[in-house]
């Protein structure tokens, strides 16, 4: 099954992988481990079957070590996190939520740890002082800013599931690109490739516009190869089971819609490329560094579904405490 939908997906983009893979596999699991965030032996197993290390060595091919090792315990937090927000009543108690992320978001602004964090918190508290060592404060705290809207488009999941919401599509693709974490991936891109992006270049609309094809890319792609367990957990927050619902047509006519949305916004995004103005020759080079990332990560994203039994498994969850 992800072979025959992995085909459906345009991808120009080549894949790379990072020469420190190995000794990240070895790696990955010891963080989790020591932070104590997997809740059971079934949260561990899903844990290894999801392979992490390789989307982190996938979407990062050029990065150094460390910097890997951050963006790789920094994706295995999300979306462990992810999973107690979908796959557990978390997910249906958005005042809850928002509480976890109050905490989360004092804990990323330097506030010191209690008895009372979970262990979530504590792997956090962790990231910021690993990031804060090799990076600058000025970006750490844009990448900051950026965890802020992941945080929300959460929290608007948990008020649409508690509510019964079933949103319509161009609202539930301003959520998804929240929810996604899609504009983590991309500052923590800045943090690993050793990227200088000024604020201006980062506002200007070029930039915008990349962003959001990008994230677009990567939610449709995601969409697409976890509809059955979202389907199986009860979730709509997936463009497939969406497109599925409102358009009344069949879930494999569903699935083909959502390739053809997915491969048009690649499409979309090359040509854009074409017509990128020039901030000269220095911003230049950032930029294409920039957009060299973002081939990188569509290309790991697509590639890493056929590697990771992320989406095989359906169970709910309980809250690490």
């Amino acid at each position: 099954m992800k072979e025959l939908l992995s085909s459906d997906l345009y991808c120009p983009f080549s894949s790379h992988i990072n020469k420190h893979v190995d000794v990240l596999e070895e790696y990955a699991l010891e963080w989790v481990l020591h932070f104590n965030i997997l809740v059971n032996e079934s949260s561990y197993k899903r844990f290894c079957k999801s392979k992490f290390f390789f989307l982190a060595a996938s979407a990062y091919p050029h990065c150094q070590l460390e910097e890997l090792k951050i963006a790789n315990d920094w994706l295995s937090w999300v979306f462990i996190w992810d999973d107690q927000c979908d796959l557990s009543n978390l997910g249906r108690q958005p005042d809850v939520l928002k509480a976890f992320h109050k905490r989360f978001l004092e804990i990323l602004n330097g506030a010191e740890l209690t008895s009372n964090d979970i262990p979530l918190a504590y792997a956090l508290s962790d990231l910021r002082r690993r990031i804060l060592q090799r990076g600058s404060k000025e970006w750490f705290y844009y990448f900051v800013d950026r965890y802020e809207g992941y945080f929300d488009g959460c929290v608007q999941e948990a008020i649409n599931r508690a509510q019964e919401i079933t949103p319509h599509i161009e609202s539930y693709m301003l959520i998804r690109r929240l929810s996604l974490g899609g504009y983590l991936c991309l500052a923590l891109m800045e943090f690993c490739n050793y990227l200088t992006i000024p604020d201006f270049l980062r506002n200007h609309e070029v930039i915008k516009e990349l962003k959001a094809m990008t994230i677009n890319i990567l939610a449709w792609c995601n969409d697409i190869f976890s509809v059955h367990r979202e389907m199986s957990s009860g979730d709509v927050h997936n463009l497939v089971l969406l497109i599925h619902y409102q358009e009344n047509i069949s879930l494999e006519k569903a699935i083909l819609a959502a390739s053809q949305m997915h491969n048009k916004e690649v499409n979309r995004l090359q040509e854009f490329e074409l017509f990128i103005p020039s901030f000269g020759k220095e911003l230049d080079a950032e930029l294409a560094k920039y957009i060299s990332g973002i081939h990188s990560w569509i290309s790991a994203n697509l590639t890493w579904y056929s590697h990771s039994g992320r989406y095989e498994t359906i169970e709910r969850l309980e809250l690490t405490k």
